[in-house]
C-alpha cells in the first residue's frame, strides 16, 4: 500500500455531486472521535468514492446535510464508542438516513483483512467498517423508546449513588475504626439512626457532651423498630469507648461522611421509586418484575430494550453477553465461556437474581448442587449457567408466560 493511501481531504473538497451521480448504493462509514471525524464513502461495488474529514461539532451538520442530499440511495455506518457519535447518527436518522451500527471488536479483528498490515488509525477504520457492511456484518441502529432511555439514564444514576454510597461507607467504618470502634457493634452502619447520629453529633465526645439530646433523636429516627437497650448501650459506649480522641477537623470529617452515606442512600430510595412508578403501564417489565424484581427488570430493558424485539430466546441471552464461545484446534477443546459482551450491569443484577434463586432449597438450588457436584466443586460455572438458564427464560416472560422455576429445567410439578 502507499504511504498516501489514507490521506484524507476536508469534507468541503469532496465533488458531492458527482458522488450524487453515482448509480447503486453508496455507503458512508464514519469513525467517531471527540473532535475529528473522518469517513470513507464507498459504492456497491467497494470502490472507494471519497475518504474525508470534518471537525466535530462545528462542521457536523453542513456534513449530515450534504450526505442525506446525496440523490443515490445511503446508509450510514459508526462504531457505537462512548457518546461521541451520537449527535452525527441522531442527526443522520432526523433526515432519513439509515444507520448501522459496526462493533468495534470486528473492526479490530478485520485490521489486516484487506490490506496485510496490521495497523489501525481513524483513515483505516472507517474504510474497514465500510467493507465489513457491505459484506453484511452490521446491524440497524434503532432509537431505544422513551421508557428504555429514561431507564437507562436512571439506571445510570443509581449506579453513581450506589457507588458513592460504598465509598462514603468504606471511609466511615475506616473513621469509627479510630474514633468509636464500639459503635458499629451496637448498631450497624445500615441502621438510619446511628447515621443521623454521627452526621449531627460526630465523635463520642460530642454524645456524651449532651447525651439527653442524642437519646432524643435516636429514640426519634429509630422509633418502634429501634430497642431503648440498644440505644442506652449505645450512649454507654460513647462513654467508655477507647477511641483516639478527635481534633476539630477529624469530627467534621466524620459528621461529613455519615451525611454523605445517608444523602446516598436517599437519593437511591427516590431514585428506585421513579423507577417503580415508570414501570407501571410496561406489560413486558412488569411481567419480569414478578419473577426478578422491579429494579433487575428495570436494569434489564435499560440495558437489553424491549424482550418483543427480539426474535428468540439465544437472541436476547446474546445481547446479554451470555452467549457461550469456544477456542478450540486440532486436539486441542477450548473451554466454554461467556462473551461478555452487552451491558455489564444485565449480568450484575442476573447475578444477584440467581443468587436468590438459591436461596431456598427448590429446582434451581437441587440443580446448582448437582452440577457444582459434577464439576468438582466449581461454583462460578453453575451460577453462570444459572444466569444463561433464567436470562432465556424471561424472554419467554416479557412475551407474556407466567415464570415458573421448574421450567427452567425442562419440566413442571406433578399435579
Amino acid at each position: 500500500m502507499g504511504k498516501r493511501t489514507w490521506k484524507t481531504i476536508d469534507f468541503q473538497q469532496v465533488d458531492w455531486s458527482a458522488v450524487s451521480e453515482q448509480a447503486g448504493r453508496l455507503v458512508v462509514a464514519i469513525d467517531a472521535a471527540k473532535h475529528d471525524f473522518v469517513a470513507t464513502l464507498m459504492d456497491g461495488d467497494r470502490a472507494v468514492q471519497a475518504l474525508f474529514r470534518w471537525r466535530h461539532p462545528q462542521h457536523t451538520r453542513a456534513v449530515v446535510e450534504r450526505i442525506a442530499g446525496l440523490d443515490a440511495p445511503v446508509e450510514a455506518v459508526i462504531e457505537p464508542t462512548g457518546t461521541y457519535g451520537d449527535p452525527v447518527r441522531h442527526h443522520l436518522q432526523q433526515a432519513g438516513v439509515a444507520v448501522y451500527r459496526m462493533p468495534a471488536k470486528r473492526v479490530a479483528d478485520a485490521a489486516e483483512l484487506y490490506d496485510g498490515v496490521a495497523s489501525l488509525h481513524d483513515a483505516k477504520s472507517s474504510y474497514v467498517m465500510a467493507r465489513l457492511h457491505l459484506e453484511g456484518v452490521s446491524r440497524r441502529w434503532l432509537q431505544p423508546d422513551e421508557v428504555s432511555q429514561a431507564l437507562q439514564a436512571w439506571s445510570k444514576r443509581l449506579g453513581w449513588y450506589r457507588d458513592r454510597a460504598q465509598r462514603a461507607h468504606s471511609r466511615l467504618e475506616a473513621w469509627l475504626a479510630r474514633h468509636w470502634p464500639e459503635a458499629p457493634l451496637v448498631l450497624g452502619l445500615d441502621r438510619a439512626s446511628l447515621l443521623e447520629l454521627l452526621s449531627t453529633y460526630g465523635p463520642p465526645s460530642a454524645v456524651v457532651a449532651d447525651r439527653d439530646g442524642a437519646r432524643r433523636l435516636l429514640t426519634r429516627v429509630g422509633g418502634r423498630f429501634l430497642e431503648a437497650e440498644k440505644v442506652e448501650a449505645l450512649l454507654d459506649s460513647a462513654a467508655t469507648t477507647i477511641a483516639v480522641p478527635c481534633l476539630d477537623a477529624q469530627a467534621e470529617e466524620g459528621r461529613e461522611l455519615a451525611s454523605e452515606l445517608l444523602a446516598m442512600r436517599r437519593a437511591c430510595r427516590a431514585l428506585e421509586h421513579r423507577v417503580h412508578e415508570a414501570l407501571g403501564d410496561e406489560p413486558d417489565v412488569a411481567c419480569q418484575a414478578a419473577a426478578i424484581g422491579r429494579m433487575s427488570a428495570a436494569v434489564l430493558r435499560a440495558g437489553l430494550g424491549d424482550p418483543r424485539q427480539y426474535p428468540n430466546a439465544g437472541a436476547y441471552a446474546k445481547a446479554g453477553g451470555l452467549h457461550l464461545r469456544e477456542r478450540s484446534s486440532g486436539k486441542h477443546v477450548g473451554q466454554l465461556r461467556i462473551t461478555k459482551r452487552g451491558p455489564g450491569a444485565v449480568r450484575q443484577y442476573l447475578y444477584f437474581a440467581v443468587l436468590r434463586l438459591l436461596r431456598h432449597e427448590g429446582p434451581a438450588w437441587r440443580w446448582y448442587r448437582a452440577k457444582v457436584v459434577r464439576d468438582g466443586g466449581r461454583t462460578k460455572p453453575a451460577i453462570t449457567a444459572l444466569m444463561r438458564k433464567l436470562l432465556k427464560a424471561l424472554w419467554y416472560v416479557g412475551q407474556g408466560e407466567v415464570f415458573d422455576e421448574h421450567r427452567l429445567f425442562g419440566h413442571t410439578p406433578a399435579n
